[in-house]
């Protein structure tokens, strides 16, 4: 069930989003008078579609390939390479027989749209729910590095004050894009000492491969009693109770949480000895490890204060514009490393398999609209790419036909299609086996 929900996350979203971009083509090319012959979502390739009407004049359907849609407009030369009517003269409620101007708007229509519902989707989650974060003062013991932080010279308990020289005021910015898209120096508190760590610029391949988590945990430093004991766990068999404190493990000393899970994974599938302090008292244990490094309780961790931004109307508007925008400008960022050589693809690119992981096995509403208003922002990026076939390449030879002062020739255009086509086909076969190679690397 769980893989059906995860499932139907990703066609509901993906839906979405291909419908809209569509209608943004739609409606631009019925603004200007252009005849619009078919409309689909997924592709109906060897015209084998599952479900289809006519209306007004209009084909609508559903097609049987989930890759994306389109809408055919009559006089252009696209994805469905239909060059049949343009052997004759062109009609005026053709493609072709339009300004270069109104073709370039009917093909940016679609991008324009998936901007304009970002941003709505950002607006309407922060009306009704406003920003919450942690605040960066109320970290009393640091943070928690992964592989990858310690790596580059962080220490568990250091605290990060500033990024780039401008002082931390969420706790969550440490973890932010501009902090692991790389090239950046973190001031860092560590004890009496104020240090400046950089962070590589191709830093983004390793937390890619590892999580986030293996570069600096999204939960702070925190102390840890014991809470609820698994029955027939080794904790239960080591007598833990409810409230005990766990102060070390085979002599070595515990006082956070992250230092516990750290002896334990050490010590997978081992009997170990835990010193454990109960009413002030300290009393000596043997507890079992089992092979996943737990020991089977669940932790009473500190409360941290969490601090909420409530905006009104109006007022969240710039505030969901900038998550939108931010969105859009991180992910051409992170193209801008491939193109460098900072990032590699395979590390960066993500999927269907990759999306659908992202949506999750169990129905959120907030997550959900959150994915899907963070990949309207994609999908306008994407589409924006100077790849023939994809809108940012129809766009790229308007804009050179408007300089030239007359058109490119159809030869030229219907072949640059079918190159744009192999592209785009090639890529889409890698990112998805690259979905699947990440899939059983991870297992």
């Amino acid at each position: 069930m769980s893989i059906v929900i995860m499932v139907g996350q990703l066609i509901l979203g993906l839906s979405i989003l291909v419908i809209l971009h569509e209608l943004g083509h739609f409606l631009a090319a019925r603004a200007f008078g252009i005849k619009v012959e078919k409309f689909y979502l997924f592709f109906d390739a060897w015209g084998i579609s599952l479900f289809k009407f006519n209306y007004k004049g209009v084909e609508y359907g559903i097609g049987w390939l989930p890759l994306g849609g389109y809408v055919k407009i009559a006089g252009m030369i696209d994805e469905s390479m239909d060059t049949e009517q343009l052997a004759g003269p062109a009609q005026p409620w053709e493609f072709r027989s339009k300004p270069a101007w109104q073709r370039l708007i009917v093909m940016l229509g679609g991008v324009t749209v998936n901007i304009f519902l970002g941003i709505l989707i950002f607006w309407i989650l922060t009306i009704k729910y406003g920003e919450t974060y942690i605040p960066n003062s109320e970290i009393k013991y640091g943070i928690v590095p992964g592989k990858i932080g310690k790596k580059i010279g962080l220490e568990a308990g250091d605290k990060i004050t500033a990024i780039n020289g401008v002082a931390v005021v969420r706790f969550e910015d440490i973890t932010s894009p501009q902090v692991i898209m790389g090239n950046t120096d973190l001031t860092v508190e560590r004890g009496d000492q104020e240090l400046h760590i950089k962070v590589p610029a191709n830093i983004i391949n390793d937390i890619s491969d590892l999580g986030i988590d293996q570069f600096i945990s999204r939960a702070p430093r925190m102390k840890f009693s014991i809470g609820a004991v698994e029955p027939k766990s080794g904790a239960q068999k080591a007598g833990l109770i409810k409230g005990d404190s766990i102060v070390a493990i085979n002599a070595s000393k515990i006082a956070f949480f992250d230092e516990l899970q750290a002896q334990l994974q050490q010590n997978k599938n081992k009997l170990v000895g835990l010193s454990i302090k109960r009413d002030g008292n300290i009393i000596q244990a043997a507890g079992q490890v089992n092979k996943d490094g737990i020991l089977g309780f669940r932790p009473n961790l500190d409360s941290i204060k969490e601090k909420r931004l409530t905006f009104g109307f109006f007022g969240s508007l710039p505030v969901g514009a900038t998550k939108a925008w931010g969105t859009f400008t991180d992910n051409a960022k992170g193209l801008g490393k491939v193109f460098k050589g900072e990032a590699k693809f395979n590390k960066v690119a993500g999927g269907p398999v990759a999306i659908a992981n992202m949506f999750g096995t169990h129905i959120d509403w907030i997550r959900f609209w959150s994915l899907v208003g963070f990949l309207s922002m994609v999908l306008a990026l994407t589409n924006l790419l100077p790849i023939p076939a994809l809108d940012g390449g129809h766009a790229m030879f308007l804009v050179i036909e408007m300089i030239k002062g007359k058109p490119l020739s159809d030869k030229f255009l219907e072949r640059a299609q079918i190159v744009g086509f192999v592209i785009l086909i090639t890529l889409m076969v890698f990112v998805f086996g690259n979905d699947i190679v990440k899939q059983i690397v991870k297992k």
